[in-house]
């Protein structure tokens, strides 16, 4: 895996442009700690840190045809690029190496756009194509690599890996989007295409940039969509063919010339990767876990009992959860506000995995495409609720009730009728969304000042899911939920944790679950294969039923829970009361003191649980702290 870095002009870089890059590609050194590379020509300067993988002695970028034509800057890898190579070969391309950079740029200088559909793989890169002055940028098509942009005061294009090397080029001018920021106490991160900052942007999956140097031209084109027809087919014959493309595309997640290995959960995506990892490797493959001293979050006995069962060299660490440290390294390792919990262990297990392996393949994408989440229950339930009564009598009977019904957070799961009771009063795609905010609208609404509700005005995150479920095209209430997620919470969460943690340590972290053909296969599943009788992942769990125990298979959902609300009273007591009299909260005028405390004091005193809201706020303050504010002496 790399980083990559550049800037696009109309006229010839100077020596300062070439200077500007340099600092970029340096401040992304820990993407690619094997080696670096510059290179500049009268319209472009590319930078480049690599992390070798494949061809280690070869590879070198960014990578120059032998024409002159056509340069690359390339992160990511093709797992299909030894086909392309033979395809390539065969057209009468000649090669130099034998690695997927030299593969990538010799499918655009021959089929140019269209080459993007022929890659299979995780990428994101920019190629500057002379014979049309114009530079794409291109994201895979499930976001699994980062990219941003922005446009200069001199109408310049400038990218790189990480919003941190924008940074380091000089944005033009260094200003919060207030909309991005209610997103992210909305959702817990900031969704694709913003950034924190206005005019800066992450290319979006499925999507590439072109930019017309002469003509200062920028647009957006979407390459790759994911369209849902229902597919009949019966439960062996589904299980079956679910197996055989996932072990595929593990198998093509194989090919390394560096050690590699898998992260092992003991959960079902992660056990299912392992387990076919393990049948298709000659020798024992290596997995590591993470086990926690808190006892109600660890589940790496189930880890060490599929290692067992795969005969995997397993390592695994006891550690403590709490590391108050890891809040600044996190809040420069994201760059923006992030506030994913999981964060902590992720970062944590990456470092664990570095030690042994150079390459790990991971479980993500499992709870997406196969419905694997809770919520994805709950809001089939409240579906099925919401037919059996019309919305002008359901929306005011039910927002009047939540209304009424006093809130207890703390109270057993079954007396907590108010956020259900809320959900009801709603639309179906505003209650998914207000489900699953770390602080809903309404409760956002009173944290923040006036000032800032005065520039918001009529903005609503939630419009973004309602676009998505437009987009989906599709009836089925599961799906639309689950097409939300594949292109917000996946990429802008999920994916994003893991991609920073992983190059914060020089690992590279393969998907297979997010295959493009796996993807578009499980678009296509009825719903009963996703949810059967409460049961998420239905099909993924039949599939593996062969392989993996039902211990392991049908155990409560787990997952990398941390606990946030335990330590805000406790070990991290006096990191929340400080927040009420952040210095870099009061800069910015967005929240109501009198609600920030209240919002505090109902948290220790045990009236209400604000762990999620309080994690947001901390770690807000802390992007505020180490990035926004950095070197500001005001």
């Amino acid at each position: 895996m790399c980083g990559i870095s550049g800037v696009v002009k109309k006229t010839r870089p100077a020596r300062l442009d070439i200077d500007r890059v340099t600092r970029m590609t340096n401040r992304l050194h820990h993407r690619g700690p094997d080696g670096s590379g510059i290179f500049h020509n009268e319209n472009i300067v590319f930078g480049h840190r690599r992390l070798s993988i494949l061809d280690l002695e070869n590879g070198a970028q960014p990578l120059v045809s032998d024409d002159d034509n056509f340069v690359l800057t390339y992160n990511g890898e093709i797992y299909n690029y030894r086909e392309l190579r033979h395809e390539l070969i065969e057209l009468g391309c000649q090669f130099h190496s034998d690695c997927d950079t030299e593969v990538l740029l010799r499918a655009w200088q021959q089929w140019s756009v269209d080459s993007i559909s022929r890659f299979r793989g995780m990428f994101s890169f920019a190629v500057w194509d002379r014979t049309q002055g114009t530079c794409y940028l291109v994201r895979d098509r499930l976001g699994i690599k980062p990219l941003y942009y922005s446009v200069g005061e001199n109408d310049e294009l400038f990218f790189g890996s990480e919003l941190k090397a924008l940074l380091e080029y000089g944005l033009v001018e260094k200003k919060l989007d207030l909309t991005a920021i209610d997103d992210y106490f909305a959702l817990g991160y900031v969704p694709e295409p913003k950034c924190i900052y206005s005019g800066v942007f992450k290319l979006r999956p499925g999507h590439f940039v072109e930019f017309k140097a002469k003509e200062k031209s920028l647009r957006e084109v979407r390459y790759w969509g994911l369209e849902r027809e229902d597919d009949c087919k019966d439960n062996a014959e589904a299980a079956q063919e679910l197996k055989s493309k996932l072990a595929e595309a593990v198998e093509l997640r194989l090919v390394s010339d560096v050690p590699i290995g898998a992260f092992l959960s003991g959960g079902v995506d992660s056990s299912s990767v392992a387990t076919l990892m393990a049948q298709r490797s000659s020798d024992a493959i290596n997995t590591c876990s993470i086990g926690f001293s808190e006892a109600d979050f660890d589940e790496s006995e189930y880890a060490v009992g599929v290692a067992s069962k795969i005969g995997s060299r397993h390592i695994s660490r006891k550690v403590t959860l709490l590391d108050t440290s890891l809040v600044d390294r996190l809040a420069d390792t994201y760059d923006e506000p992030f506030a994913d919990s999981s964060a902590l262990p992720t970062y944590r297990l990456c470092a664990l995995a570095r030690e042994k392996v150079t390459v790990a393949l991971s479980g993500d994408g499992g709870d997406e495409l196969f419905g694997g989440y809770t919520r994805y229950k709950w809001h089939l339930n409240e579906e099925r609720f919401r037919r059996l009564m019309p919305d002008s009598i359901r929306c005011p009977l039910f927002s009047l009730a939540a209304k009424i019904y006093p809130r207890m957070s703390f109270a057993p799961k079954w007396l907590r009728l108010k956020s259900t009771f809320a959900a009801l009063g709603r639309d179906s795609i505003s209650a998914y969304f207000n489900n699953i905010a770390i602080i809903p609208d309404e409760q956002r609404s009173k944290l923040y000042s006036a000032q800032m509700r005065n520039e918001l005005r009529d903005y609503r995150s939630s419009d973004l899911f309602k676009n998505y479920a437009r987009e989906s095209g599709s009836k089925d209430p599961l799906w639309m939920v689950q097409y939300i997620d594949l292109k917000t919470y996946l990429p802008g969460d999920i994916l994003t944790k893991v991609d920073r943690a992983s190059m914060a340590h020089g690992l590279e972290v393969r998907v297979p679950i997010l295959d493009h053909h796996l993807v578009e296969w499980g678009a296509d599943l009825a719903e009963d294969f996703r949810v059967r009788e409460g049961e998420g992942k239905w099909i993924l769990k039949k599939s593996m039923e062969q392989d993996v125990s039902d211990e392991v298979l049908y155990r409560k959902k787990m997952g990398f829970g941390v606990p946030v609300s335990q330590w805000f009273r406790q070990e991290l007591r006096p990191q929340v009361e400080a927040l009420v009299d952040s210095p870099y909260l009061s800069r910015l005028d967005l929240f109501d003191s009198r609600q920030l405390q209240a919002l505090v004091r109902n948290h220790l005193t045990g009236l209400h649980d604000n762990g999620a809201a309080l994690w947001s706020l901390l770690m807000f303050e802390a992007f505020l702290r180490v990035v926004h504010f950095a070197g500001d002496d005001d």
